[in-house]
């Protein structure tokens, strides 16, 4: 199977920045795309940015211009650099990765065990 493990969450003050970082590693698998949500408290979860195998990324309007996603191909990291941070980019986020397993000889979605972002002065 295949984990992801997500790091970088944190209290920052508004206007602030932060990275959050997610490692896929397990079984053999290539990836479809990999992505971020994120769910506040008493909401559900949404989707904040994905980025396919090929590079094409898409952005919740709410984080359009703030938030950028990047990602390593050789280390099977995704990165969200979070800039100009709100306080209702208040969450525990999320990653995300769709993949073809090669020894399921399937496409799953996995997912990491959260980060919390909390944006306070």
């Amino acid at each position: 199977q295949v984990q992801l493990v997500e790091s970088g969450g944190g209290l920052v003050q508004p206007g602030g920045s932060l990275r959050l970082s997610c490692a896929a590693s397990g079984s053999r698998f290539s990836i479809n795309a990999m992505g971020w949500y994120r769910q506040a408290p008493g909401k559900q979860r949404e989707l904040v940015t994905t980025i396919t195998s090929g590079g094409s990324t898409n952005y919740a309007d709410s984080v359009k211009g703030r938030f950028s996603i990047s990602r390593d191909a050789a280390k099977n990291t995704m990165y969200l650099q979070m800039s100009s941070l709100k306080p209702e980019d208040t969450a525990v986020y999320y990653c995300m990765l769709n993949a073809h397993v090669v020894e399921l000889t399937a496409t799953r979605v996995y997912w990491g065990q959260g980060t919390q972002v909390t944006v306070s002065s």
